[in-house]
């Protein structure tokens, strides 16, 4: 086919042909997602990394440093919410170049000086520019691609989450320890700064997204908005689906947040490795959960391919994921020496940590596409109130029980997996509750 042939056929054929060969320009606008990602968690890992050198700076307990975390996700879940729906009426780009720039001045107040009050004041304004990034970076990149192509795209972009803190972890430890932790700030809200102008260039919004060129229209049912809005959404979100993905989604996300804020304290304070050596250590289970989310990626896209339901290779495979993670986590406290307890920790985050793709490519799935916006946002605001209630959680449990206070929420967080592991494994059928919501 020619390129005026390409031009003058219709928008239907088009879309088809969009459809086998995304093109040049997916995988750009996706790797730029993925970098996006990676800044996005690096900024968040900051503040674990440099956990000691914070509280001995500011002479916080384990507490205040939990607290100063949660801090971070008090307003995470509304934008994500707020932002989510305004994803289903305006350009992604905008949305992304505005997240990335706010998040990159969040970090100067607190770079510059000051104590707890300004701590958590940043940490608030952080969280509510990062709040909708993921959702949103998602729905991005899936909308270049259809949904038997996606799962590949959407693990790439879950996993500059995990390329972030890999390549962060050794060079912010690094500067926190040789140039304090204020400096690491500057670092991150420079790189932000930089991606920002590289996608004010290159960004653009996927032909996947209904109402642009190049799109299939979706049903009539779902393109009105208005009087019929929200009955598309309350038939999403009481959906067995939607409400199986988000609460095992919700058990993965507490994992991630345990991960972010205590494991290089835990990996210092309660099984004795030096600095250098937690630095290093704690880029582990986020290199696992790379591997971990290709190979998921791969292998639903093998079952879906052979004509096997999402019931089994999204909601199952999930499922399988958070129960081998659990199973890691209730092996820590009875495995003896120092290695074994850390093997069986690292396994256990990376396992339990990598559902996010899964929760993604399900609820797109399931969700009509002028709802998509809303409902990740949703699912994400829901998900990431683990972020909020985790660190003071186990910050309390840090004071009250010492070094100890650390594995036994490793326990509670295994509990966790196993019954968002149920929850995936006995809730999740998009292909039957899409109907129902009328994707």
């Amino acid at each position: 086919m020619t390129a005026a042939d390409t031009s003058a056929a219709p928008p239907l054929a088009r879309a088809a042909q969009a459809a086998h060969d995304p093109g040049v320009r997916a995988w750009i606008v996706t790797g730029m997602l993925v970098v996006f990602m990676m800044i996005n968690f690096a900024d968040k890992a900051v503040f674990g990394l440099a956990a000691d050198e914070i509280r001995a700076d500011l002479g916080l307990s384990a507490t205040d440093f939990g607290l100063a975390n949660s801090a971070f996700f008090l307003l995470f879940s509304v934008a994500a919410v707020v932002v989510g729906l305004l994803a289903d009426r305006v350009s992604l780009k905008w949305l992304l170049l505005a997240m990335a720039l706010l998040w990159s001045v969040a970090q100067v107040p607190a770079a510059l000086g000051g104590g707890l009050a300004v701590l958590i004041g940043t940490r608030i304004v952080l969280g509510a520019a990062e709040g909708p990034a993921f959702p949103v970076a998602q729905q991005a990149a899936l909308s270049w691609f259809p949904n038997h192509r996606r799962n590949l795209p959407g693990a790439l972009v879950t996993l500059g989450v995990t390329l972030g803190v890999i390549t962060a972890a050794p060079g912010l430890t690094w500067v926190i320890q040789n140039h304090g932790w204020r400096s690491a700030l500057w670092v991150v809200a420079g790189v932000g700064l930089v991606w920002s102008v590289v996608w004010f260039v290159v960004g653009a919004d996927g032909r996947f997204r209904e109402g642009e060129a190049g799109t299939v229209p979706a049903p009539a049912s779902t393109g009105t908005v208005g009087s019929r809005a929200w009955p598309a959404y309350r038939r999403v979100f009481g959906s067995r689906t939607w409400i199986g993905t988000t609460v095992a989604y919700f058990t993965s996300y507490w994992c991630v947040a345990l991960m972010l804020v205590w494991l290089p304290s835990y990996l210092k304070n309660g099984l004795g490795h030096s600095s250098s050596t937690a630095g290093t250590l704690v880029a582990a289970p986020w290199a696992l959960g790379a591997v971990v989310l290709l190979g998921q990626a791969a292998l639903t896209g093998w079952l879906m391919r052979r004509g096997v339901g999402s019931r089994w290779a999204r909601g199952r495979v999930g499922a399988g994921l958070l129960f081998l993670g659990a199973l890691c986590f209730l092996a820590v406290p009875l495995a003896g020496g120092t290695g074994a307890k850390t093997a069986l920790l690292i396994a256990g985050c990376g396992l339990g940590g990598s559902f996010a793709t899964v929760a993604i490519t399900t609820v797109a799935e399931l969700a009509p596409t002028a709802r998509r916006g809303g409902a990740l946002g949703a699912m994400n605001a829901v998900v990431t109130t683990a972020g909020l209630i985790a660190p003071t959680v186990v910050g309390r449990m840090v004071d009250s029980q010492g070094t100890a206070g650390y594995q036994n929420a490793v326990v509670a967080s295994a509990v966790l997996l196993l019954l968002g592991a149920v929850a995936a494994f006995a809730l999740i059928d998009p292909a039957r509750d899409a109907a129902r919501a009328g994707a």
